[in-house]
């Protein structure tokens, strides 16, 4: 049962990966690419915890692509808002 929960989990990361990629392909918005690659790395690591039958899921490895996917959000939102935040314009 759990199992299930854990791959559905992974697929619903993987469509929202899908459709922040639909929509970057019509804006070619820096934001959407970021949300698309960071819900897609979100969604391999849930598939490989759902298949792999991990019991800890806090080792390194999947710990680590957590870390990349929270990390490329804040990257994104960031990004989007650097005016706002009076950063410089990026290039």
């Amino acid at each position: 049962m759990i199992s299930a929960i854990q791959g559905a989990s992974a697929m619903g990361a993987l469509v929202a990966a899908l459709f922040f990629l639909k929509f970057w392909t019509q804006t070619r918005d820096r934001f959407f690419i970021l949300f698309s690659v960071a819900f897609g790395v979100d969604g391999l690591t849930r598939a490989l915890i759902a298949l792999e039958q991990v019991p800890n899921e806090q080792e390194p490895l999947y710990y680590g692509a957590r870390l990349i996917t929270f990390g490329l959000i804040l990257v994104a939102i960031i990004d989007k808002n650097r005016k706002w935040l009076g950063l410089p314009p990026a290039s």
